[in-house]
């Protein structure tokens, strides 16, 4: 398990993924889908890598707009794993599928 990141980890992790930002113990992006197939094809390959990670994302879903939220619940926090896997999100959502 991934330890919980400082307040200092975690900002200067943010400032490499400037669509994120912190909400208390959790990392939280918006992306915003041409059309809902396209939300959903993102969806997928989120899904894949996450698996492939053993760390899953919150999403919720709504139309074309997605909104992923991360936090370690079992580190009771933010961790590196989390920085990880937004890195992989925003490759996927830059790729727009």
């Amino acid at each position: 398990m991934s330890g919980r990141l400082s307040d200092e980890q975690i900002t200067g992790g943010l400032e490499h993924h400037p669509a994120w930002h912190r909400e208390g113990d959790t990392l939280k992006r918006v992306v915003e889908a041409d059309d809902f197939p396209t939300a959903i094809r993102i969806v997928v390959a989120v899904a894949d890598i996450a698996e492939s990670m053993d760390h899953h994302p919150d999403i919720d879903i709504r139309w074309r707009t997605l909104h992923f939220a991360l936090s370690t619940h079992s580190a009771g926090g933010i961790t590196q794993l989390d920085l990880d896997l937004a890195a992989h999100i925003d490759a996927v959502a830059d790729s727009r599928l």
